[in-house]
């Protein structure tokens, strides 16, 4: 059964895909010639190096997703030229930003698009947002979860709300790295939509979900909220409990007994986005290059083990598609935000 949610966005992208297939088919046929139309597309190649610039330092599960389709494009032996993977962490994602601020209409230079710049830019952090970009491709959602420790009274998603419509404020809740963003987003929806004041939540920031996953084993915080991969070995080794995750079904593999938000009564489905930006200003040749990469890539069996091991769910999307999941997403992200009271008025 869709969400609201889920389903503005397949309106959304919908509408924009059939958009967009008839204003070119409308636009091809009164500029062009019948030989024109069946002529093949204008082909782009790189005549230097390519750069993906990722706001992460190495080993995160940004830069992990660029360096593995990295690799799969590498391994295709199609590229004549260096793929270089350029780690550009800080200053909101604006430090990686910057590079195609600097590029404009440059194929050569992409980005990664994360659900922290629409965050940020809501939250006044950052200058600059997706639509200053090309927006290229959506590649996948991350799912994130709620933990606390094993031998914690807080049991179930259940317990946890019961506790804070009481006290919204009685329980520290560990994120990385600020409030406002998409790991503090997904604990604040599921328990808005149970009935807690979220705006009154006691958010304890921290440089990373290491470091709260540490504080949280030694007691100096109640509850984390953080992606998969921070769990998965406190998890198997029994140290944690996860209590709940937010997608419409629950995930398998090692996560599999963890329930949904839904299966406890909270209607809460949300997922974090991994895509990809260009320059403003790019060509269509040139963004067709980077699809017919990024789509390659993505089939690779080395891509597949990526996303199945991090518990991360695979959605292709580019063009119209890709767009419009970033306008669902920015509009959910703008409702959460202000509801919390971190919207920039």
């Amino acid at each position: 059964m869709q969400t609201v949610m889920d389903k503005a966005i397949r309106t959304a992208i919908n509408a924009a895909r059939n958009a967009a297939i008839g204003a070119a088919i409308l636009l091809g046929a009164a500029a062009m010639g019948p030989a024109q139309v069946l002529a093949q597309p204008a082909e782009w190649k790189p005549s230097r190096s390519l750069e993906w610039i990722v706001p992460s330092g190495p080993g995160a599960a940004l830069d992990m997703a660029a360096r593995q389709i990295k690799e799969a494009a590498d391994r295709s032996g199609k590229l004549e030229h260096p793929f270089l993977v350029q780690n550009r962490p800080g200053g909101s994602n604006l430090i990686a930003l910057n590079t195609l601020i600097q590029n404009p209409g440059n194929g050569h230079f992409v980005a990664t698009f994360n659900h922290g710049q629409i965050n940020n830019r809501l939250l006044g952090a950052l200058p600059v947002g997706y639509t200053d970009f090309t927006p290229i491709a959506i590649l996948l959602e991350e799912t994130l979860v709620v933990a606390v420790r094993e031998d914690s009274p807080i049991r179930t998603a259940k317990d946890l709300v019961e506790r804070l419509r009481k006290d919204p404020g009685g329980l520290s809740i560990g994120i990385a790295t600020s409030a406002g963003n998409h790991i503090h987003v997904a604990i604040a929806l599921p328990l808005r939509k149970a009935g807690v004041d979220v705006s009154q939540l006691r958010i304890v920031p921290y440089k990373s979900s290491a470091a709260s996953m540490t504080d949280l084993l030694g007691g100096h915080i109640d509850i984390v909220s953080a992606s998969t991969p921070n769990v998965v070995a406190l998890h198997q080794a029994g140290r944690i409990r996860l209590l709940a995750v937010p997608t419409a079904e629950r995930l398998g593999g090692t996560l599999a007994t963890v329930p949904t938000w839904r299966e406890q009564g909270i209607d809460a489905v949300y997922h974090s986005a991994q895509g990809v930006l260009g320059p403003r200003g790019m060509a269509p040749e040139q963004i067709r290059f980077w699809e017919n990469l990024l789509r390659e890539a993505t089939r690779s069996e080395g891509w597949e083990k990526l996303v199945a091991r991090n518990h991360w769910r695979p959605t292709f999307l580019t063009g119209a598609e890709a767009r419009a999941y970033m306008d669902a997403q920015n509009e959910e992200a703008r409702a959460v935000l202000g509801a919390i009271g971190l919207l920039k008025k």
